[in-house]
């Protein structure tokens, strides 16, 4: 079967009780994606949209809990890691690597809050290029136009601190429980001259698919399916892969040959870059692979890192990140603890360009290239050569302390 609508992922990130679950849930009311029937009664009605349609699929390949899927006119839609996961931000930064364009919600009475910032630098720096920011609540704030520019002033000032400019922001003014400018401009809101969240989500631009590169699928979950044996589940990050073709998981070596590719419960031959696949490889049984291992075709093998050294800006840390810091580093689905062996320059700020000197330690605010090693195998890409595979962040005490890019690896094989 032909695959008609080009097709995005789309990512809602903002902060805690702003309103992201409401919108997702009222979202893909207005879509057509779900009926009516499927809302709860009462105030947390769309809340629970996403939780609910999880229980509901009972069938043994579901490609990833979290994903639902809407179309409109022009494209079709998953939104990927969607709100209401306890471990939001950890799943954002393997999530929001996987998605084409983010939503932002920002509530009108609050404002920018810490999480707002988080996902924001998060967005930036797991290469997230198209940025909508929905200013939700607005019924909270009676519609007013001061406060909508107030907040727009503010999360302005936020996205020209990582260098984006706010004019090529689209900004829109919601009520995701009432549902104003979801799918029809709000007669609330007649001063908002913009589109309402659908028509603005038909602007977006669909990412070239990166299908010259080496083929790459990072695994998210592996699967005993009864009558077909072994399915591991994961996104095609980059390249193709085919029926008959061999390819070989790293870190842990086990290959074969891929026997069936299934793309939301239909056969297909090959998969391509965006695809959310669940995939048979002869010969590799459920014990031989686990979420973290990457695919790729056996003659150009995913490179597994012995070291390497990568650009860190940290985040938010409330002391100071020394050589020898083991905190857990996140990169496509592996979670691995890997130790700052050297830290080789700061950044300068403005420039970008590396400073004089060896720094002793790195604090918040501070981007440094630093020689890193994992603790145990971990696949790990030169971002420049392979982006999606070479994009990290890093976790300590509950919260994102820095992210990065890997600029050059030293293998193990």
């Amino acid at each position: 079967m032909a695959k008609e609508k080009e097709h995005l992922n789309l990512a809602f990130i903002g902060h805690v009780d702003h309103g992201k679950s409401t919108l997702v849930g009222h979202l893909l009311l207005k879509a057509g994606a779900i009926a009516e029937q499927q809302l709860d009664e009462g105030e947390d009605k769309f809340r629970f949209v996403m939780d609910k349609l999880g229980e509901e699929r009972e069938r043994g390949v579901t490609i990833d809990l979290a994903h639902q899927k809407f179309s409109t006119k022009k494209y079709d839609y998953t939104i990927v890691d969607c709100p209401g996961h306890r471990d939001f931000v950890k799943n954002m930064i393997t999530g929001a690597s996987q998605a084409d364009a983010a939503v932002l919600v920002v509530a009108a009475n609050d404002g920018v809050m810490p999480q707002t910032k988080e996902h924001m630098f998060l967005s930036m720096t797991l290469g997230i290029k198209q940025l909508i920011i929905a200013v939700n609540k607005m019924d909270m704030e009676n519609y007013s136009e001061d406060r909508f520019n107030e907040v727009k002033e503010e999360v302005g000032a936020l996205l020209k601190s990582i260098g984006r400019n706010p004019a090529d922001v689209p900004f829109i003014p919601m009520s995701a429980f009432e549902g104003d400018n979801i799918k029809e401009k709000s007669e609330n809101m007649p001063w908002y001259k913009g589109d309402a969240l659908i028509t603005e989500l038909d602007k977006l631009t669909p990412p070239e698919k990166p299908v010259d590169l080496p083929l790459r699928v990072p695994i998210q979950d592996v699967y005993s399916i009864t009558g077909v044996g072994t399915v591991p589940v994961g996104r095609v990050e980059t390249g193709i892969m085919k029926k008959g073709e061999n390819v070989i998981f790293e870190p842990a070596g086990a290959s074969g040959e891929v026997k069936s590719i299934e793309m939301h419960h239909e056969v297909f031959d090959e998969a391509e870059p965006g695809d959310n696949i669940g995939f048979n490889v002869r010969g590799v049984g459920k014990n031989d692979i686990r979420r973290g291992d990457v695919a790729g075709h056996t003659g150009d093998a995913p490179t597994v890192a012995k070291e390497f050294t990568a650009q860190v800006v940290v985040l938010q840390h409330p002391g100071v990140i020394t050589v020898g810091y083991t905190p857990v580093f996140h990169c496509h689905t592996s979670q691995t603890a890997c130790t700052f062996l050297e830290l080789t320059s700061k950044l300068d700020p403005a420039t970008g360009q590396p400073q004089e000197g060896t720094p002793d330690f790195l604090k918040t605010g501070d981007a440094a290239i630093v020689q890193i090693k994992p603790t145990k195998p971990m696949v790990m890409e030169e971002a420049q050569k392979i982006p999606p595979m070479g994009r990290f962040a890093i976790r300590d005490m509950g919260q994102t302390v820095a992210a990065g890019l890997c600029l050059k690896v030293t293998s193990a094989k």
